[in-house]
């Protein structure tokens, strides 16, 4: 395994961060519990979780992704060694259940949060506390284009951030982070720490795939000249970089095939370009996944790859894209295809 400093932190964190959306929707208590073990046995020191997973989410499963991180920490100890990142929910009607009033990134939504995730999790600190989406309107999920639409209940930055401090204050969190966020949001963030004296951004979770590679346009250079890495989300487009899609197949247990919420990584585009990629693959004797994988760990703007997998083996070959060094001849074949039709499924 290779090892990235999460921004300024000082942390080590494994460059391939075991994903567990899939914890309590399409692996069991046993099955995540496995996957934790390999990921560690090959080196991996880094979890990501979130409040609301697993994904989709649904009341009678909210928690139950850090629920199983927690039961798994207290049977094999040795907390300290490993680097526990989750996150809290931005503005949200869909999330309603989780609690007793609107579901904002605000002081006393994060106090509820960051409690009730410690308690699932089993332990009295998270290292690494994201904030899982803006609370005002702008372009993530998929939006490409902003459209300016201030809403008057929206919840300034500056309120979030110094919400977060208090929780870094009390020792309940070490570091913080921001997902789903924009170069504009980024640099709000890094400006109001600096400003306010409240905590550093550390590193920012975003979407990065070879179908997605909006990342590189704006928030590249922000990344890089602020020390606040990417932690890349979907790096092989929800199991469709696998090539498991190809011709049309659609697996029984494949997310896309579950999921319609997954729609964007089945655009005809992404499809046609999944197909290239493959073709690219399999003319160089590789793995489709390693591949998308390891075009994603050159990047000097990242820090760590969030791998999911719902089999071991699944598991085991994303973690082997850490050994895989693609050839000029490789990456020359990536850029033509991404030259020719970019960001198909943003």
């Amino acid at each position: 395994m290779q090892y990235s400093e999460l921004g300024n932190s000082g942390l080590k964190v494994s460059r391939l961060c075991l994903g567990t959306m899939t914890f309590g929707e399409q692996n069991s208590e046993a099955e995540a519990h496995a996957q934790l073990d390999y990921a560690i046995g090959q080196g991996v020191n880094f979890i990501d979780a979130a409040e609301m997973y697993p994904v989709p989410p649904r009341p009678q499963t909210q928690g139950l992704t850090e629920a199983y991180i927690g039961s798994w920490l207290k049977a094999r100890g040795g907390r300290d060694k490993v680097i526990v990142a989750t996150k809290v929910a931005g503005r949200s009607t869909e999330l309603a259940y989780a609690r007793p009033f609107a579901i904002h990134p605000d002081r006393r939504n994060i106090k509820l949060a960051i409690d009730a995730s410690l308690k699932r999790l089993q332990t009295d600190y998270i290292d690494l506390y994201q904030v899982h989406w803006p609370d005002r309107s702008t372009n993530f999920f998929g939006r490409l284009g902003y459209e300016h639409q201030p809403l008057a209940d929206e919840v300034a930055i500056e309120d979030t951030l110094a919400a977060l401090a208090d929780v870094v204050r009390t020792g309940k969190v070490r570091h913080v982070g921001i997902s789903n966020e924009t170069p504009w949001g980024a640099m709000r963030y890094l400006a109001i720490a600096e400003q306010r004296q409240l905590p550093r951004v550390v590193s920012i979770q975003n979407p990065y795939s070879l179908l997605n590679r909006v990342f590189e346009i704006g928030h590249a250079e922000v990344a890089l000249r602020e020390q606040m890495g990417l932690l890349a989300y979907s790096p092989l487009g929800m199991g469709a970089l696998t090539g498991k899609y190809r011709h049309g197949a659609r697996p029984a247990q494949g997310r896309l095939t579950r999921f319609d919420r997954f729609r964007r990584y089945s655009t005809p585009r992404g499809a046609a370009a999944v197909e290239r990629y493959a073709q690219l693959a399999e003319t160089h004797r590789l793995d489709p996944a390693q591949m998308a994988l390891a075009f994603l760990l050159r990047q000097p703007f990242l820090t760590s790859v969030i791998v999911g997998a719902t089999t071991l083996d699944q598991l085991a070959v994303n973690l082997g894209s850490i050994d895989l060094t693609l050839s000029e001849t490789v990456v020359a074949g990536i850029e033509a295809v991404h030259a020719e039709d970019p960001n198909p499924c943003p």
